[in-house]
Order: structure tokens, then C-alpha cells, then sequence
């Protein structure tokens, strides 16, 4: 599935559940139900490159600030959720994470008093998965395929470049490099 594929899934399933007032996961699933197999793995395969492309600090960054904090798990659920907002954003993330302080549920998030989970949305992790049991009735019957379609010893990714590390904790060093967000979510001028 090509890059422009995949975007195409996922904004017909975004059109699908802002019509049907269904859970965009829940559109995503059936949408891929409906397609043969073949392309639900290779769906999985892009969505693995386009989650992977966001595995940066500067991202874990912003879903830092945003969360209130953000562990591993948490990380993959956020980097889930940037892709369900649809390649607009998408994109527009990848190329500065700073830009969520202008996503209208970023901006809603932060006026909260509580912080949620909405913007970190596990389930479209699993989508792939979800359409495979939904069709074959096995909850297994997506690993199975995916270790076949992937091949044996492709487990070892090469080690990514997440960018340079820094301290989420330090007030100052966010609101440098993410000023926007942190001027949302800790204060403007923040450590400075």
C-alpha cells in the first residue's frame, strides 16, 4: 500500500465516523474488514513506517507537555492519535511538533482542568489486528499472517534516530524548543 493509500483509508474512515458520530477506530476497523487481506497487512506495514517516523523526542516532547507526562505505552498511543487527526496533521507534526499548540483539541486540552487521555488514542494501535479477527473470527489470525508477511528475522529494526535528548522536566528547555506548547501547558516564559 502506497503512502497515498494508506492517508486515503484513513481520512474515508475520519469522513465515516464524523458522519456515523462512531468512534474513528471502530470506522477504521470495518473499513479495513472490507478489504482483502493482503491489504490489511500492508496497510499495517505503512501505518508501522508512519508511527515509526514519529518516534522522535521532540514529538515525546510535545505529548510530554500535552499528557501531563507520557511513558513508552503512552507514546505509541499519542503517535496513534496524531495519524487518526488525518495526514494534515500528520505531517504537520512531523515537520514541528510545536504546532499541536494550535490543533483545537490541544488548545481545548490545555484550558482543562483535569488532563484526559483523549488525544491518545491506543485502540487505532490495533486496527489491523481488529479487522483481521473481525473477518477471520481469530483473535490470533493477524500475528500469524503478519510474522508470515513480514518474514522470518525482520523482529531486529535498525535503531532509530529519535534526535537529541533532552529533559522534559526542565521548564526552561521545553519552553525553548516546543514554546508554543509550553506556553499552553506550563506557563509563558516558563523557566526563562
Amino acid at each position: 500500500m502506497d503512502n497515498d493509500t494508506f492517508w486515503d483509508v484513513i481520512e474515508t474512515a475520519r469522513a465515516g465516523a464524523a458522519a456515523s458520530g462512531e468512534p474513528f477506530d471502530e470506522v477504521l476497523v470495518t473499513q479495513l474488514a472490507g478489504r482483502q487481506r493482503q491489504e490489511i497487512l500492508e496497510y499495517a506495514a505503512r501505518f508501522d513506517e508512519v508511527h515509526d517516523a514519529l518516534y522522535r523526542w521532540d514529538v515525546w516532547a510535545a505529548a510530554y507537555l500535552i499528557g501531563g507526562g507520557c511513558s513508552d505505552d503512552s507514546f505509541m498511543d499519542f503517535r496513534a492519535g496524531v495519524i487518526a487527526w488525518g495526514r494534515q496533521w500528520y505531517e504537520r507534526v512531523a515537520a514541528d511538533p510545536d504546532s499541536l499548540a494550535t490543533h483545537p483539541e490541544v488548545v481545548e486540552e490545555a484550558s482543562a482542568p483535569d488532563r484526559s487521555e483523549t488525544l491518545f488514542y491506543e485502540d487505532v494501535n490495533y486496527a489491523a489486528a481488529g479487522a483481521f479477527e473481525r473477518i477471520t473470527g481469530d483473535a490470533d489470525a493477524f500475528y500469524e499472517a503478519w510474522r508470515e508477511f513480514r518474514g522470518a528475522g525482520t523482529e531486529n529494526r535498525e535503531e532509530v534516530d529519535m534526535g537529541e535528548d533532552f529533559d522534559f522536566e526542565d521548564d526552561g528547555e521545553m519552553n525553548r524548543r516546543l514554546p508554543r506548547l509550553a506556553a499552553l501547558f506550563i506557563g509563558a516564559g516558563a523557566g526563562t
